[in-house]
């Protein structure tokens, strides 16, 4: 049997600390600045809901609405995807 075994510092959700990020969830995506990450949630800052993102190819999002308060907090467990900001 072959094994892998690697460890690499930093890397999936760590690797986006202080950085945007979006989130794509099991119902909705979510965009803002990664403050936090533990084992159950992630915590962001600037946070808000994307309801269309618009071409790809294009900077911004076509309808991102702020969420309300400093911080948003997004289970772990709900996250399908997630990686740079547009």
């Amino acid at each position: 049997m072959k094994v892998l075994v690697d460890s690499v510092d930093n890397e999936g959700l760590e690797a986006f600390l202080g950085k945007p990020i979006c989130i794509y969830c099991l119902s909705y995506i979510y965009a803002g600045v990664l403050v936090g990450v533990n084992s159950s949630c992630v915590k962001l800052s600037e946070a808000g809901i994307v309801y269309e993102t618009g071409p790809f190819s294009e900077a911004g999002w076509k309808d991102f609405q702020a969420l309300p308060g400093e911080y948003h907090y997004i289970q772990t467990s709900s996250i399908e995807s997630f990686g740079g900001v547009k």
